[in-house]
């Protein structure tokens, strides 16, 4: 995609942008990638994103759809091995009303979950108390991603 069809200041096409990639980017395929998530829920809080600039499902073409799902295995696959969770919710929140943080580029969130993971912090707030930095959480996700992309 091209840096005109790239919307100034979304900043999920921004971290694909020649020269700026993010630091947060994780793993990139075909059509998609995976990124941490600046303001994480849990370590590890994972989001899969089209590399186009899309707002919903209804406009991913078959394969962005394809590769969406793939990247999620993956991801569930990669976080169960680097986290051991309980549990993951995986989601997509669309527009304003529906809980998105960014409302006109599509992603799905992966979050690993344990047992009593739920703290007074974000009960009273918007603070959360994590553990790892994000740097941390992307030097332990990069070469599992690496690893178990390429025993697909």
């Amino acid at each position: 995609m091209s840096g005109a069809e790239r919307p100034q200041g979304c900043v999920f096409c921004e971290a694909l942008t020649e020269g700026h990639e993010s630091r947060l980017v994780v793993f990139r395929g075909a059509t998609c990638y995976v990124t941490l998530n600046l303001y994480p829920y849990n370590n590890g809080h994972l989001m899969i994103v089209p590399a186009r600039h899309v707002a919903s499902l209804a406009d991913t073409s078959r394969e962005e759809r394809a590769e969406l799902m793939e990247l999620t295995r993956l991801a569930e696959l990669v976080l169960a091995e680097a986290y051991q969770p309980h549990g993951m919710n995986i989601g997509i929140n669309m527009g304003r009303a529906g809980g998105a943080g960014i409302v006109n580029h599509v992603h799905l969130h992966v979050v690993p979950r344990w047992e009593g993971d739920t703290n007074f912090m974000t009960s009273v707030g918007e603070s959360r108390v994590l553990p790892e930095a994000l740097e941390e959480t992307l030097k332990r996700l990069k070469p599992v991603f690496a690893k178990l992309a390429s025993d697909s």
